[in-house]
């Protein structure tokens, strides 16, 4: 299947797409309210609530923002490389889950990105009010898979 046409279906289908997406399907994350879908031999992500796919935009721009200094970049003029927005992913959700679950801080997933979200919302009343300064060790820090041996990218 061409890449073009690829992608005219993959919007037809999936018309609400899960922006933890890259995160969910390296594994990393879960959610309550992702449906998964298969794609000529591709994994998709969709989201079941526009309500909660609002709210994880505006979560995941938040924190593409100020992860700037984190990542070393000066300014996100667009789509992150796969690898910086995998840590500003995974990280970012891996620290607001140790915010609101210190009992989960380390356990290098999140099983329910929506619970998380809801318990932050219901703790610091708002997204924008989590304490994003306290969730850039966690995307700085986190690591993807390591290369394999051999690759020399």
């Amino acid at each position: 299947m061409e890449e073009d046409e690829y992608r005219s279906t993959y919007d037809a289908v999936n018309q609400r797409r899960c922006v933890f997406e890259k995160a969910i399907n390296a594994r990393h994350v879960g959610c309550g309210q992702m449906h998964r879908f298969y794609l000529a031999d591709r994994e998709g992500v969709g989201c079941q609530s526009e309500a909660a796919n609002q709210r994880c935009i505006a979560l995941l721009e938040r924190m593409r923002r100020d992860a700037r200094f984190a990542l070393q970049l000066t300014h996100i003029g667009g789509p992150l490389p796969h690898n910086k927005e995998i840590r500003v992913q995974v990280g970012g959700l891996l620290g607001i889950q140790s915010l609101v679950q210190p009992e989960r801080d380390g356990a290098g997933k999140v099983d329910n990105a929506f619970d998380v979200i809801n318990r932050a919302e219901q703790r610091y009343g708002a997204v924008d009010a989590i304490p994003f300064n306290e969730i850039m060790k966690d995307i700085k820090q986190f690591q993807g898979r390591s290369r394999r041996r051999g690759d020399k990218k």
